[in-house]
């Protein structure tokens, strides 16, 4: 049951009351009160009601009217409420509930608080009359005809309201009244009402009645606008659709029901809801009409058919949401592959980017790299760290165009190609799509994919990717796309100028051991089922490292995961036959015992101190590898043979090596006699794998001198770089990878030229410490590291490295 309750107004309607000196504050929400408007409010908050009862108990009717900067604040403060709002009289209450009122409202006078005196149990406040200024004057009298005229204009669109609001409007002359009928009324935010009502001075609140009521004016008329457009086609669709009901029953009774009409519905159901690009669109209605007159048992119509499905299915606009967070991402990459900071690194960068700029194009990444170093799964962790579809697309061997760009719809059988096929997969329109193995691309008469990828790669170009099948634009800028490659060479250079390359060198041995611990051995004992017994497997430290240098001999860990397979199935036999039954550790003796003799013996025991014999470097697609160079004279003319299946380039570097060697005999103490009555053969072992390169320069130089002259080039030094003719030591490429083989094989010191200096940075920290660099600017620095020359008499320094058989050796500086 509700309780009325009115309080007499202290004076009469047309005298203001004096305001108090301090006065008690009621919080608005979403409410602006202002000055001759009556509003009814609900009082529901505890401070709110005992305001509301101490007014009635003690006939104050007179309140400050303030609105909150933030509805959601509860118990609000100084600091949440609006210092301008406006002084109120309580014309009547009613009783709803236990502490639930209904009050009604009417503004008196603009206020200022000045100062909140107290906040118990309600906030009272000293607050101060903001007089009207500038009312009266020519300009206001035109603001007010302005906001007259407009008022009526709205009134006019708007059928709820009464026509008595325009009398009402023309009754009131005051400027300040006018401006605070008007927006009081206005259905507008309460941020900008209470704008208008901390404005005092009347030229300037009418100034922003009249804009606030043109916008809500040129609103209205474009609603109206777009509510006639929206009948008239209601009224062109519903006669549409019931032309259509009649011919389907038509056709019902003449016998010539069929699945066309269901076809044709369901794919203007499916065109509306995919929201394709205006072109599309056209092309897609353009091929429905079609559809429409064609006879179902028509070839066309299958083919058309099956166009329009491509058309609908492909995801115009879906996308998906990226996970911008960078710590997360972080932690996702990290989770899922060990070290491979620089490619992290730049997944990173370009998160924060898009952090910053959506509408950043997708990179174009190409990882480059050995097998087995993780490239491909790279790019699935990627995609799961930023949250996107992840789209395979495999292009080893790939020798038709239309793969790439699809098969025109003339063939029989055509289809669209491999990235709109992936984009369809996916379902969205920015998966991560990664193009396995694009250095194995082919090709022949049916074309070149390596040019069709051109278009697909290139940020400026892809945004509007067209391809044979759909011939219409497809936007592929939203695409991150990651290419992987083995081999950089066979990447044609327009395609490469599009890849931002990022290099994924081997593994170290700490790295691969870190990895077998912390993913492969988790790995592979989940999907043998070993997991889930009651006893533990685990393996040492050394029967890891065992398994890496003499069981694999790779820069990735793809082959060290099989052999760690085989000790998981060996462990499993046992298991089921019972030989096992709580624990089992695999130590490094026992793992000849699962995996056989050791298939790769240590380098170092094929290196001796023997003249003739030098230790190359040698860069391959699947990592680096240390590569002899072998040399031996016999009876002839000068002349030089070289084998091993070498390559223009390497035979080049050889004949560059000899050249130097005669023309600088007397500095290098070799007698010319010995150049003419003998033949020099230079072989490079493992015959049966084809070499290229500079890089073997130095070593062929090393292995000439040292046969030439009788000295030995120390065995755990290797060396690379380029030679000239003038004995300069060039940069070479593939300094990690190479130093990488070079710590495997047990290499002490390497030989590098002086401007790979930069390239060193890359080799991990480890690496250097226990490699020795010594950079070179020409053979002659070359020479002073790498020979040794036997001794009778005198000891050899203690640094020096063994000759064959013990014998003492000394450092051999050439003159």
């Amino acid at each position: 049951m509700t309780e009325n309750t009115s309080i007499p107004p202290s004076g009469k309607q047309e005298d203001p009351p004096e305001l108090p000196e301090v006065v008690s504050l009621l919080p608005l929400r979403n409410s602006v009160l202002f000055p001759g408007s009556i509003i009814p409010i609900d009082v529901g908050r505890p401070k709110s009601v005992k305001l509301i009862e101490e007014a009635i108990a003690n006939e104050r009717p007179i309140i400050g009217i303030v609105t909150q900067r933030e509805a959601r604040v509860e118990e609000p403060t100084e600091t949440d409420l609006h210092t301008v709002g406006c002084a109120a009289r309580i014309l009547k209450v009613i009783k709803l509930a236990k502490d639930n009122y209904s009050v009604i409202l009417q503004g008196v006078m603009r206020i200022e608080i000045e100062k909140i005196v107290a906040t118990e149990p309600f906030l009272r406040a000293r607050a101060v009359e903001l007089p009207d200024q500038d009312a009266d004057d020519v300009e206001a009298a035109a603001l007010v005809q302005s906001i007259k005229e407009t008022a009526k204009r709205l009134i006019a669109l708007v059928p709820e309201l009464p026509r008595e609001a325009a009398a009402l409007l023309d009754s009131v002359s005051d400027p300040s009244q006018v401006a605070d009928l008007v927006i009081s009324n206005l259905d507008i935010e309460a941020g900008e009402k209470q704008e208008v009502l901390a404005a005092n001075n009347v030229r300037e609140r009418l100034r922003k009645v009249l804009m606030l009521l043109t916008r809500q004016l040129e609103i209205l008329k474009v609603r109206e606008r777009i509510n006639s457009q929206v009948q008239e086609e209601m009224g062109h669709s519903q006669r549409e659709y019931v032309l259509r009901q009649q011919l389907k029953a038509i056709k019902g009774e003449l016998g010539e029901m069929d699945d066309e009409s269901g076809d044709v519905e369901e794919f203007q159901k499916k065109i509306t809801e995919a929201k394709m690009p205006e072109e599309a669109e056209k092309v897609a209605r353009k091929q429905l009409d079609r559809l429409k007159s064609m006879q179902p048992s028509s070839a066309e119509y299958t083919v058309t058919r099956t166009y329009l499905e491509w058309l609908t299915d492909l995801p115009w606009s879906v996308t998906t949401e990226d996970l911008l967070d960078i710590g997360l991402v972080r932690d996702v990459l990290n989770e899922d592959h060990y070290d491979l900071e620089k490619v992290k690194k730049r997944i990173l960068e370009y998160m924060a980017v898009l952090k910053l700029n959506a509408s950043k194009k997708g990179p174009i990444l190409c990882l480059l790299g050995p097998p087995g170093v993780g490239k491909t799964s790279l790019g699935k962790s990627i995609a799961r760290a930023i949250g996107r579809k992840f789209v395979r697309i495999s292009l080893g061997g790939v020798r038709d165009e239309a793969e790439i760009r699809g098969h025109r719809r003339t063939y029989v059988g055509s289809l669209p190609g491999r990235i709109i096929q992936g984009l369809k997969r996916a379902g969205t329109n920015n998966p991560v799509i990664v193009l396995d193995e694009i250095d194995k691309l082919g090709h022949d008469f049916r074309g070149d994919p390596g040019s069709a990828l051109l278009e697909v790669l290139d940020p400026e170009q892809n945004w509007s990717f067209s391809d044979h099948y759909l011939e219409v634009p497809f936007d592929l800028s939203k695409v991150m796309f990651i290419a992987t490659a083995n081999y950089m060479d066979p990447i044609p250079p327009a395609l490469k100028d599009r890849l931002e390359i990022l290099r994924l060198p081997g593994y170290t041995r700490q790295e691969s051991l870190a990895i077998a611990r912390r993913f492969l051995l988790p790995k592979q004992i989940g999907e043998h089922g070993l997991d889930k017994q009651d006893f533990k497997v685990s393996f040492t430290d050394d029967a890891l490292l065992e398994m890496i240098d003499s069981y694999t001999h790779e820069a990735g860990v793809r082959n060290l995961e099989r052999e760690i397979s085989s000790i998981i199935r060996g462990i499993a036999v046992k298991v089921v036959e019972g030989e096992i039954k709580d624990e089992i550790t695999i130590d490094k003796d026992v793992v000849p015992d699962y995996l056989g003799p050791q298939k790769y013996l240590p380098e170092v025991a094929e290196r001796t101190a023997e003249p003739g014999v030098a230790t190359g470097l040698a860069w391959t697609p699947v990592g680096g590898e240390i590569m002899f160079i072998e040399a031996t004279q016999m009876p002839g003319k000068g002349g030089l043979m070289l084998t091993g299946q070498l390559g223009d380039v390497m035979k080049e570097s050889a004949q560059a090596a000899m050249s130097y060697v005669k023309s600088h005999l007397k500095d290098l103490g070799i007698e010319k006699s010995v150049i003419e009555t003998n033949d020099i053969h230079v072989h490079v072992p493992a015959g049966g794998i084809p070499k290229d390169g500079p890089s073997a320069g130095v070593a062929m130089f090393s292995a000439i001198t040292s046969l030439l002259t009788g000295t030995c080039v120390r065995p755990d030094v290797a060396m690379t770089g380029e030679i000239t003719l003038r004995g300069l030591v060039l940069p070479v490429g593939g300094i990690k990878e190479k130093m990488l083989a070079a710590h495997r094989a047990g290499i002490k010191r390497i030989v590098l030229p002086e401007r790979n200096k930069k390239d060193v940075v890359d080799v991990p920290e480890e690496i250097r410490q226990e490699i020795e660099i010594i950079y070179v600017k020409n053979v002659n620095e070359a020479a002073e590291h790498v020979f040794i020359r036997p001794v009778e008499e005198e000891p050899a320094p203690a640094d020096a490295a063994p000759g064959p058989a013990g014998t003492p050796v000394e450092l051999l500086v050439p003159a």
